[in-house]
């Protein structure tokens, strides 16, 4: 005699799972997690015991704040993809909240010296210089870079209209710039920065973007605006800071302690990207910070086809051995293509000294 599983009412479900009467009327509703049978006259909801665990699952998901249209999707996929989408999730998530953090810090130093009569703050002059080269091995230079004497920026385009998402990353944010506060006008020109690109290659859906790196200088501070893998180096004192976070798969990795640095360099998605300008509006939330400047500092932004192939300790021997912008520029480069070439070249190196 076949024996038949005696149904759960929506409260011993509910209890079961760890879900509410009202969310599991509600994913009902949107066909994520029917009831086995709906009493025609009370209209009260029966589940199945074999529901527990997609019920569950789906509690779990939404815990760590998956969108119910994400889990959905995740429901009807093996145990394997599911994994694999629920890691994808929370790569983006761990990414968003890390440019959030950023943005709080410099919301709190900034707010702490609103009252603040700032007494023997010194203006400083800048000193930079620029340079691309399309190394030894791509056909085409996607890459743009930048510098005047407010705007320091490298841009790495990617896909077939990769130059131009590139160029216009940096031309809308260089647009954008006006007088005023540094963190408002910061927030203003990468708005329109990522919205330029997303016109540009919405247009041809091809899968092209871009990544923008770029430091704002009042006279006093440096504002950040970065997304993507190209990255800022200060050397303050002999000793070099990284001051961006890659926005990459293998960073998230490194920052989850799956992957060691090392292990990085060499894996097969070093180079796939979790969050660039292009026509996806979920990948395009930036990193943006305030930074404190000293007479003294080095800055360098650059490409991966630069910060990938020469080593750490040779950009610190660049950066120190050179009081010129322009040679240090010169010799990065060189020093990139001597490495192979693999991938196209920008750099901007701005030097700043007492005014």
């Amino acid at each position: 005699m076949r024996r038949v599983s005696k149904l759960l009412s929506i409260g011993e479900f509910a209890r079961a799972t760890g879900l509410t009467p009202k969310a599991l009327r509600l994913y009902d509703e949107l066909a994520l997690l029917a009831p086995a049978r709906v009493d025609p006259v009370s209209g009260y909801r029966y589940y199945q015991p074999e529901q527990l665990d997609q019920a569950r699952l789906v509690a779990w998901l939404r815990r760590i704040g998956l969108p119910l249209a994400r889990i959905r999707v995740i429901c009807g996929l093996t145990p394997l993809a599911a994994a694999s989408e629920v890691a994808a999730y929370w790569r983006e998530t761990e990414s968003d909240h890390a440019a959030r953090r950023d943005l709080v810090t410099s919301l709190i130093n900034r707010l702490s010296r609103k009252d603040t009569t700032m007494v023997g703050e010194r203006q400083l002059s800048i000193r930079y210089a620029v340079g691309t080269d399309r190394g030894l091995v791509r056909p085409h230079n996607q890459d743009t870079a930048y510098a005047d004497n407010q705007l320091l920026a490298v841009a790495d385009g990617f896909g077939p209209t990769g130059h131009n998402a590139s160029w216009t990353a940096v031309g809308a944010l260089r647009s954008a710039l006006a007088q005023g506060d540094l963190l408002n006008m910061l927030t203003e020109a990468a708005v329109a920065a990522r919205d330029s690109v997303r016109a540009r290659v919405g247009d041809t859906p091809d899968g092209s973007g871009t990544t923008l790196t770029a430091l704002v200088w009042s006279g006093t501070q440096l504002g950040l605006v970065h997304i993507g893998d190209s990255r800022v180096y200060l050397l303050r004192d002999g000793e070099l800071f990284q001051i961006t976070h890659d926005h990459t798969v293998v960073q998230t990795m490194i920052d989850e302690g799956k992957l060691t640095p090392e292990e990085a360099a060499s894996h097969p998605d070093r180079a796939l990207l979790v969050r660039a300008f292009t026509d996806n509006a979920e990948l395009t939330e930036p990193q943006i910070h305030l930074h404190e400047a000293q007479a003294g500092d080095r800055y360098l932004l650059c490409s991966d086809g630069l910060h990938t192939v020469v080593s750490r300790d040779t950009l610190v021997s660049i950066l120190t051995s050179h009081t010129s912008p322009d040679h240090a520029v010169a010799e990065l480069v060189a020093q990139a293509n001597h490495s192979g070439g693999p991938d196209n070249i920008a750099c901007v190196v701005a030097h700043l000294d007492a005014a």
